[in-house]
């Protein structure tokens, strides 16, 4: 069994960190920061715009699935 994906790294994951910021160099590389952010905001103004508001804040209040969760204070 490979050791790494035994290992149990609880919040901040050093694999998943360093998983993240490959892809986004990547992501980056690929010149394609452009066209997503114009994607992203003809998608804000088209019909599905309010419920993508909606999703945002219910992520920002820490409930991304919307089962009425809050962040603790």
């Amino acid at each position: 069994m490979d050791k790494a994906k035994d290992k149990i790294e609880g919040e901040g994951s050093y694999t998943a960190t360093a998983d993240y910021n490959k892809r986004t160099a990547e992501f980056l590389k690929q010149g394609k920061v452009d066209g997503a952010a114009r994607e992203a905001a003809e998608a804000l103004d088209s019909d599905e715009g309010a419920a993508l508001e909606a999703a945002e804040a219910r992520g920002k209040a820490g409930d991304p699935k919307g089962q009425g969760a809050t962040k603790p204070s």
